[in-house]
């Protein structure tokens, strides 16, 4: 098989053993980014422009504070970006409270009289909007952005690899399996890139193994449970010791614990 630049990184995760070659690949974006954004990001505008406007989801945020490579860097994005996102807030009451402070001072009479209509007041159209922003800024995330994208072309590579390419097939079909979300992703990403006759195919072929391999880490937590009974103490554990860890992968995705 012929390698391109752009084909390394999917074969050599799907070379690799895991529970999930795309887990692999997830998991080095997201070092990558989070280096990246405590790095040389620090130094470009357009970056910056980017993490004042959307910032971080809770789980990069806890990751970029974990990061020993640079407290300053993450400190001067946060002061940077709550300045932004203060000034779009405040703009945003400054010109909603007067009316919601006129609420606050009605008489009790004109409020019971007000809520006789169909009308909203200005109150509870202020709680929706404020909570449809608030919505928006707490599932926004730079890094998650980056790896959403990214992500995308390594499906479409692992596609075009396993149409195109017997050695990557074969790669493909010894691996064990992928997590659920990445299977999800498998699956849409065949019905986006692949001809019909190569979707069928790839489509029988990824359940015939998620199947197999389902059934196998299912029976690794089994006998995890079994372990814990006396009876079996003296037993070896054989592959049972981590699938507790390998069974919440394959479950959920990627996801830092063992």
């Amino acid at each position: 098989m012929k390698e391109k630049i752009y084909t390394i990184p999917v074969t050599e995760a799907f070379g690799e053993a895991g529970e999930c070659p795309l887990c692999t690949l997830e998991r080095k974006l997201e070092n990558e980014y989070t280096e990246y954004t405590l790095g040389p990001s620090l130094m470009e505008p357009d970056s910056r422009i980017q993490t004042n406007d959307k910032g971080f989801c809770r789980h990069h945020f806890e990751l970029l504070f974990n990061s020993p490579a640079n407290k300053l860097g993450l400190g001067l994005i946060i002061e940077t970006m709550m300045a932004e996102q203060n000034e779009r807030f405040n703009d945003f009451w400054s010109k909603k409270i007067p009316s919601i402070k006129n609420e606050a001072g009605m008489s009790t009479i004109k409020a019971a009289a007000g809520k006789l209509t169909a009308r909203q007041t200005e109150t509870e159209r202020f709680i929706d909007d404020m909570t449809k922003k608030l919505n928006e800024f707490e599932n926004s995330c730079v890094i998650c952005d980056k790896i959403a994208f990214t992500m995308d072309r390594y499906i479409d590579v692992t596609l075009y690899l396993w149409s195109k390419e017997p050695e990557f097939r074969q790669l493909f079909n010894n691996c064990k399996g992928f997590c659920l979300p990445h299977m999800k992703d498998l699956l849409a990403g065949a019905k986006k890139y692949m001809e019909i006759r190569d979707m069928a195919s790839f489509v029988d072929t990824l359940i015939d193994m998620q199947k197999t391999n389902l059934e196998r880490i299912k029976g690794e937590v089994g006998w995890f449970n079994k372990k814990f009974d006396y009876r079996f103490a003296n037993e070896p554990w054989g592959n049972s010791r981590d699938s507790i860890q390998r069974s919440i992968q394959k479950l959920s995705g990627y996801c830092r614990i063992g």
